[in-house]
């Protein structure tokens, strides 16, 4: 193994100022916590304010604050960055493309799968050019398209902004009268917003690691639907890990959030959604790739199955910036 100077001084990137900050200053602390407790050379840099911060009061404008961090990892001579900065600005390939100009290695996926995987439209786009299953959807940027998304898509069917994670401004919708609505709120947190039709069924997470799909994850949510209340807040949502299926099946399963994965350009680390339906379809929702990582996390839920330890998983993270070659001629320069 690896000793930790070799990763020099590590900036691990969390906050900001993106609606999912709540959930990345949680997933940041238990980075930086693990990471020191390997002994690495880390140093925790809120992505609101450029410096590292406690949670809590206003933060600064996207703008302001982007240039404050990234003047805080030339100033403070980092050698790698530890991405731990969820939803937009730190998942979608901007600090990612940012990172490149500084020629600062970073962990997880380079910039075009970030953007391509934040964006749940043109994910599908994709994913639906190579015939990979997933459910049928329309895009919703005028409220001429909501009428044409109920004839397209039917009922039941998910709306949610097309560059939020963490479930934020999903709305279930079981009746037509709700569509509008439900666009409306989506609205509130992005100008493009997708309306995707409802899969019933068995739901799974696939967290990948380094070309390697852990153990899959079955959810159940006791409402019968995974949004942010079953995710963050209620006490009553199931996790099966082992899944259930048998190996067979799960290895098709993985196989496919692979394929998934690969097809955004994505690489390092991540995770990608599915549901089966009745008949054992699976059927593609999504992908991330810069997952939660709390100790209550499916990644390292995952990991834990594989009889890898939450500090284990974070020093493998890390790792990913040591592999990848898209920063280092940059920063060797």
């Amino acid at each position: 193994m690896i000793g930790a100077s070799v990763f020099g001084k590590v900036a691990v990137v969390y906050g900001g100022t993106s609606a999912e900050r709540e959930v990345s200053l949680k997933s940041g602390k238990a980075v930086y916590d693990a990471l020191k407790r390997k002994g690495v050379d880390a140093h925790a840099i809120d992505a609101a304010h450029g410096s590292a911060s406690v949670a809590g009061g206003r933060t600064p404008g996207a703008t302001a604050a982007g240039a404050e961090l990234l003047r805080a990892l030339q100033q403070g001579r980092y050698d790698r960055v530890f991405i731990a900065l969820h939803g937009r600005g730190g998942e979608d390939g901007v600090l990612q493309g940012a990172l490149e100009m500084l020629g600062l290695p970073y962990t997880g996926s380079g910039v075009l799968g970030s953007a391509l995987a934040m964006d749940k439209a043109r994910a599908k786009y994709v994913w639906q050019m190579l015939a990979l299953p997933t459910p049928e959807f329309a895009v919703l940027t005028a409220a001429s398209d909501v009428a044409q998304a109920l004839q397209k898509v039917g009922l039941p069917l998910i709306v949610k902004p097309v560059h939020e994670g963490s479930t934020i401004g999903i709305t279930h919708v079981i009746a037509p009268e709700q569509l509008r609505p439900a666009w409306k709120a989506a609205l509130a947190y992005d100008s493009e917003v997708v309306a995707e039709r409802y899969i019933k069924g068995a739901e799974y997470t696939a967290a990948l690691l380094d070309n390697e799909v852990l153990p899959l994850i079955r959810i159940e949510a006791a409402s019968g639907f995974y949004d942010f209340q079953a995710k963050y807040v209620a006490n009553d949502t199931r996790y099966f890990c082992p899944c259930g299926l048998d190996q067979k099946r799960e290895q098709e399963l993985q196989q496919l959030a692979l394929r998934a994965f690969d097809a955004l350009g994505c690489s390092g680390w991540g995770r990608v959604d599915f549901i089966c339906d009745a008949h054992g379809q699976p059927w593609l929702l999504e992908a991330n790739t810069v997952p939660g990582m709390t100790d209550h996390s499916l990644v390292p839920m995952a990991a834990r199955a594989a009889g890898m330890d939450f500090d284990t998983l974070v020093w493998r993270i890390l790792e990913t910036s040591l592999t990848s070659t898209r920063a280092e001629a940059g920063h060797a320069a």
